[in-house]
C-alpha cells in the first residue's frame, strides 16, 4: 500500500507499530510535489499524531482478520471473551476494549481485527445496538426552551444525550460508530 491510497480506516504498518487512519488529503502546492497530509493513531497505545507522507511512500500489505467474540466476564482490568465459532476464550486488557466495552449489553458480540496475527482492535460487532437506561433524570416540564436533549447513563456505562420523553428502564436504539441515541427501541 502507498501513502497515496490511504482512505480513512485504513491499517498500515510502519516503524514495527500498526497505525489506523482517521484523516488523509493530498496537496500540491505550485513546483513542488504532492504531499500527503494524514492523522494517524498508533493502534497499541492509542496515541493520534499528524504526519507528511509523498504519495510514493510504500508500505507492505498487512493481513487482517476478524473474529466475533462474546463478553463472558472481567476480573479487574483483564476481560474474558468467547469466540462465538469455536467456543475458544482469550483474555484481553482493559486498555484493549475500553472504547467498546461500553456498548457491553444482553448477547452483545464484538469485532476482534488481527493483523499479522496480533490483535489491534475491538470494535462492537453491530453498527446499531439496543441498551437499557440505568439512570436518567426525570423531564422537567417547560424545559424545553433550552437544548431539548437530557443525559442518559446506559447499562455499559455508556453517557449519551436522549430527549426529554426518555426515562430510566427505556431501551434505546444507538449508533456504534459515533455513541448518539437513534431512537427509542
Amino acid at each position: 500500500m502507498t501513502a497515496g491510497e490511504f482512505r480513512t480506516g485504513s491499517i498500515f504498518k510502519m516503524d514495527g507499530s500498526f497505525y489506523k487512519v482517521i484523516e488523509s488529503a493530498t496537496s500540491q502546492q505550485q513546483r513542488q510535489s504532492s504531499i500527503v497530509r494524514t492523522k494517524i493513531r498508533d493502534m497499541e497505545t492509542g496515541v493520534v499524531k499528524e504526519m507528511r507522507f509523498s504519495p510514493t511512500d510504500f508500505f507492505p500489505d498487512v493481513e487482517l482478520s476478524f473474529q466475533k467474540m462474546q463478553f463472558m466476564f472481567n476480573e479487574g482490568k483483564v476481560y474474558h471473551f468467547m469466540n462465538v465459532e469455536d467456543f475458544e476464550q482469550i483474555a484481553v486488557d482493559e486498555s484493549m476494549i475500553k472504547d467498546a466495552i461500553v456498548y457491553n449489553s444482553e448477547d452483545a458480540t464484538f469485532t476482534f481485527k488481527y493483523a499479522d496475527d496480533k490483535l489491534i482492535e475491538v470494535t462492537p460487532a453491530e453498527t446499531f445496538v439496543i441498551m437499557k437506561i440505568e439512570e436518567c433524570p426525570p423531564a422537567v416540564a417547560g424545559d424545553t426552551a433550552r437544548s431539548a436533549l437530557k443525559n442518559a447513563t446506559l447499562e455499559g456505562g455508556l453517557v449519551i444525550k436522549v430527549p426529554m420523553f426518555v426515562n430510566s428502564g427505556d431501551r434505546v436504539k444507538v449508533d456504534t460508530r459515533s455513541g448518539t441515541y437513534v431512537e427509542r427501541a
